[in-house]
């Protein structure tokens, strides 16, 4: 018996030693990556800097850090994908036991009665055997990875986990870019109420004047009428702006995982901001920057190895079994050595010989998602490039209009001052007090539209780039060894 559980072990000790020494399917590669030596629209050359992790403090604005913390803390969107990862990291602690071996320990009491009438029973005189059986011990079961197939669904399973914290980090960044962009837009129509009253102030001034110029056989009433008209426009514009800033509040609101009703940020007080730089890398290290494409390349990395996984279906499986324990009539006798009970093997072989071509459909649908999985990562490496080439595009674009637009305004500014002057003086109409009236608030309100559009296009810009965005070291890593194989 010593002889045979000797021959036994043996064996199970060889195989063992082959594990590993085999792993089917591919090995994954990096795919292609941008060869751009700069982004067209970049500003100068390309800086080796990067924004922080806290991407928004770049904007110096307490209000703006304190939404973007309760946002990332708050948010109902981050907690679920917070949990999506933690369903995959657990996922991947249920794969990785498949390398092991599974140990199960057991016991159990048992009454039982045999017939005395079938032929056991007569064999014996036409006797029973009945009592109580005491049982305890312990089983085993192993998958021998022979050929690699339980560590290709463990590559899989992580490069998957990988893929999920990526898109966690990518629903947190997306969410910062939110909440920042609303915050500049609620603050831009801050801008523009201020302008609005200062504007409706005006108005009612000068109706004060048409009247008294009325009153005075000066004007007529076209005039005191015009008067009335320009005063309205300027309240309904500024009622108009007023819903546009509460719908804004609301979506911090929510943005911030906050009630609407809870939400009321005071009015800005202080100019807007000029835009500030934001460093601009090269086109090649968006690969390292963005969540969503690191997230690609583990999704990629998955899908590689499930061909593995289905290649393996090809060749033989190998599993041991095994048990050893107690068994005895007496719960006294169960642990002396006449009680043991063990059994070792079998030490399984399944070979597949003819499923009518479904390992084969198995392998062709791998290789096909693989397949389509590099073509979307090749779509979204593109994609962010262009985000980042229409983001750059914007900034310095919205630049060159402010430029021209202050000109713009500077000259509406003074044609209402002369307008209104030659009016008082009786030497022109009420109607070109209008006319200049109406273009000097255009330009005012354009002038703060365009600082506000600046603002969007730099949050565009760090968004695109991915927003100071720092991966975990297991994600690090994998984009160290992608770099890697691209530059060999």
């Amino acid at each position: 018996m010593f002889k045979r559980i000797t021959l036994a072990a043996a064996v199970t000790a060889a195989t063992l030693a082959l594990t590993g020494c085999a792993t089917v399917g591919p090995e994954f590669s990096a795919p292609k990556n941008v060869a751009d030596a700069n982004f067209r629209h970049a500003q100068g050359a390309a800086s080796e800097a990067h924004l922080p992790a806290q991407w928004w403090t770049v904007y110096g604005d307490d209000t703006l850090n304190r939404l973007e913390q309760s946002a990332l803390r708050d948010n109902p969107t981050v907690k679920a994908a917070a949990q999506r990862l933690l369903q995959a990291q657990a996922q991947l602690g249920v794969v990785k036991s498949s390398q092991g071996p599974a140990v199960s320990v057991g016991a159990g009491v048992s009454n039982s009665r045999t017939s005395a009438n079938t032929s056991q029973g007569i064999a014996l005189g036409h006797r029973s055997i009945h009592g109580d059986n005491y049982t305890a011990g312990a089983s085993l079961s192993y998958e021998i990875d022979l050929w690699g197939r339980v560590r290709r669904l463990v590559e899989a399973s992580d490069a998957q986990a990988l893929a999920l914290e990526a898109d966690r980090d990518g629903v947190m960044l997306m969410l910062s870019a939110q909440v920042a962009s609303n915050y500049w837009q609620l603050r831009g129509l801050d801008a523009e109420i201020a302008i609005l009253n200062g504007a409706l102030d005006t108005r009612r001034e000068t109706e004060e004047l048409v009247n008294a110029r009325f009153n005075a056989g000066l004007s007529n009433e076209l005039d005191t009428s015009r008067a009335r008209i320009e005063r309205a426009n300027a309240e309904a514009d500024l009622q108009e702006a007023q819903r546009q800033r509460n719908a804004l509040e609301h979506s911090l609101a929510v943005l911030t995982g906050a009630s609407p009703s809870s939400m009321q940020l005071p009015a800005g007080t202080a100019a807007l901001p000029q835009p500030p730089s934001i460093p601009v890398g090269l086109p090649a290290s968006l690969l390292s920057q963005r969540p969503d494409l690191a997230g690609s390349v583990a999704a990629l990395r998955a899908s590689n190895a499930q061909i593995g996984v289905a290649e393996a279906a090809f060749y033989p499986s190998i599993s041991l079994t095994g048990n050893f324990g107690f068994a005895s009539e007496s719960l006294g006798d169960i642990t002396k050595g006449a009680s043991r009970q063990f059994s070792i093997g079998p030490l399984a072989l399944s070979l597949p010989v003819f499923d009518s071509g479904r390992n084969d459909a198995n392998l062709k649908l791998a290789k096909a998602r693989y397949e389509e999985a590099l073509a979307n990562h090749e779509g979204k490496l593109l994609t962010a490039l262009r985000e980042v080439e229409d983001a750059l595009s914007d900034v310095q674009q919205k630049q060159k209009q402010q430029q021209v637009q202050a000109q713009s305004r500077d000259a509406a500014t003074r044609a209402y001052l002369v307008a209104r002057a030659r009016y008082e003086r009786g030497l022109s109409t009420y109607l070109d007090v209008t006319d200049a009236q109406r273009s000097a608030l255009a330009a005012d309100r354009a002038a703060a539209q365009i600082t506000t559009q600046r603002l969007l296009a730099t949050v565009a810009v760090a968004r695109a780039l991915g927003a100071g965005w720092q991966p975990s070291p297991q994600l690090a890593q994998v984009n160290q060894q992608v770099s890697q194989q691209i530059s060999q």
